[in-house]
Order: structure tokens, then sequence, then C-alpha cells
């Protein structure tokens, strides 16, 4: 379609939006035609439903679910996680931050900010935070999140091997149609990622340290790809020169690709503003790096003058 044509943008101001994820495989049926955009705020929230019980999930989940990876096709439970749409869309290119942390006091005081799109997790911040890994807790996790209002929260799917991660995913994405399932990129993550993405679940492939994985998670239809900025540099490569080049490669896979790079591990603001010079636009962040925003100290100086000089001109007592 001609009209389609015209919202081709540069490859420097295209970024994916998450949610993209593809349909359920169909022979003869273009990736184009089979593209997923993100819903609105409003039409999310009517969708979103706290299930009571899982479908069956890795190690603890106390399931007896059937093996998911010897049935032929797709699961199909009556639910449509992303709607589709007419592919003449455009692609959301807008800010995105989310709060790198599990532990609810430390949401409830950055969400008041109105920085934050949604909040990110893995079993290490579980570990941190003191929040058991099961899905009781991660149950918890979303009523506390989604009562917040944030759009979205991302939650680490477990096991060693495909089957427990992909049947750990399907319980993590019961709980609420807002979540993300996030798999390590792994060979193992890699085709428990596959069937999700084919019953329309959005991933996010995390643990990325090399640029060849970002191509992996592009082909594999993945919502977002995470590199770990400041884990590359601890490694002895440049992260901030990683993260762009991965960026560069986001950018030229252009409206098929769909997908956004979410950089974590970030150990400073100004990382922040380097990697955004650089075409990123969604960044996972410490509480700590999230104090950075605000933590400058010409900024703090100019607020305190202004409120000074607004009391000595009387604008305690008239208000």
């Amino acid at each position: 379609m001609a009209t389609a044509n015209l919202l081709r943008r540069p490859c420097s101001t295209l970024r994916a939006c998450s949610g993209h994820s593809r349909a359920p495989a169909t022979r003869g049926i273009s990736i184009a035609a089979s593209r997923q955009t993100l819903l609105s705020r409003q039409q999310r929230q009517q969708r979103a439903v706290v299930a009571p019980a899982g479908r069956g999930g890795g190690t603890g989940s106390g399931s007896n679910e059937e093996d998911y990876f010897a049935e032929q096709g797709s699961v199909d439970d009556g639910k449509e996680y992303y709607d589709s749409e007419d592919e003449q869309q455009l692609i959301d290119t807008s800010m995105r931050l989310y709060l790198d942390s599990a532990d609810s006091k430390e949401w409830e005081k950055w969400v008041k900010t109105g920085l934050f799109y949604g909040f990110t997790t893995n079993p290490t911040i579980l570990r941190r935070d003191g929040v058991a890994c099961n899905i009781a807790s991660m149950r918890q996790l979303a009523r506390e999140a989604f009562s917040l209002e944030v759009e979205e929260l991302q939650l680490q799917a477990w096991g060693k091997t495909a089957k427990e991660m992909y049947s750990c995913g399907l319980d993590l994405m019961d709980l609420d149609g807002r979540i993300v399932v996030k798999l390590p990129i792994t060979l193992e993550g890699a085709k428990a990622a596959n069937r999700l993405i084919q019953d329309g679940v959005p991933v996010t492939m995390t643990g990325v340290y090399a640029a060849h994985q970002v191509v992996s998670s592009l082909a594999m239809g993945a919502a977002y790809c995470a590199p770990y900025v400041g884990r590359m540099t601890d490694a002895g490569k440049n992260g901030i020169q990683e993260a762009a080049r991965m960026q560069k490669i986001v950018d030229l896979g252009g409206e098929e690709g769909h997908m956004r790079l979410l950089v974590a591990s970030i150990r400073s603001a100004d990382e922040v503003a380097a990697l955004s010079a650089e075409g990123c636009n969604t960044f996972t962040l410490s509480p700590a790096v999230a104090a950075q925003l605000f933590d400058e100290p010409l900024t703090i100086a100019a607020a305190e003058l202004f409120q000074e000089h607004a009391d000595e001109m009387g604008a305690m007592r008239g208000h």
C-alpha cells in the first residue's frame, strides 16, 4: 500500500515499540501482515485481569501441567495479549524509562515523578530485594505494580530447560496481560522465547553482551533486547560504545524489527545522556541512578535561590 511507504523514516528516527510481538506463525502470511501494535493504556487496563492460578511454570510452580513441547501448534486460551492493527501504524519512538527494582517501596517513591513506564526485575534483583522467586510472589508483585498504574512489569522466567522456561513464562503472563516475560539469550532461552512469541507473549531477551545477540533477538521477534552496559565495561569492553553499536543494529531493523533496545546495568545518569545522544530511548535504572537524575548541584542551588527570593517577596504570606 502506497500510504505505508510514507511512514518509512530514516533509520536514525525509528525505534521499535514494545508489545509488537509476532502473532502465531501462519504459512503464507508476511511479517508485515502479522505486525502487532502496542495497546493504549486504557485498552490494556480494560483487558488486564489478575489470574488466580497459573498454567504450569518451571521449578517451584507447583503445577502438573502437561508438556507443552509435545503439543502441536500454540496455546489457545481465548486471550488476546496484543491486538492486531493496520500496518500503517507509526512506530513509537518515545523515551521510556523503567525502574530496575523489586522493592515496592522504591516503586511507590519513584512512580510519583511520572518518569517510569514500568518496572523490571530478574532473580538477582529478587534476591537483593528479599522477594521469593515463585509464582505466588510474582502475583503479589504484579498486583502492587499495576495498582501504581504503570504500563508494564517485566518478570524473568526461570528454569534449566526450554520446556521449564516456556511453562514458567506462560504462568507469568497469566498473572496480568501487561507483563513482559524476560528470558536469557541462550539456546534454551531462545527456544522458549520462540514458543512464547508464537503464543502472542511479549518477550525481552536479556543478558546481552554481544552485538550479534541483538541480531538474534530481532530475528526471533522479541519486543525488547537488554544489553548490560556496566557489566560489559567490567568485562573489558567499552559498554557505551557496544550499546551504541547495538542501537544501530536495531535502527537498521527499521519497521521490520519492532524491537526496543532496553539498556540495562547503567551506572550513572551521564551514561543515560551519552546513550540517548546515540539514539537509545529505553533504559532501566536502579533507584540509585534514578536519584542521580535529580542530583545536579547547580539546579539545586538555583531552586533554593528561587525559593529564597520568593519568600522575600511575600510568597509565603500571600500564596
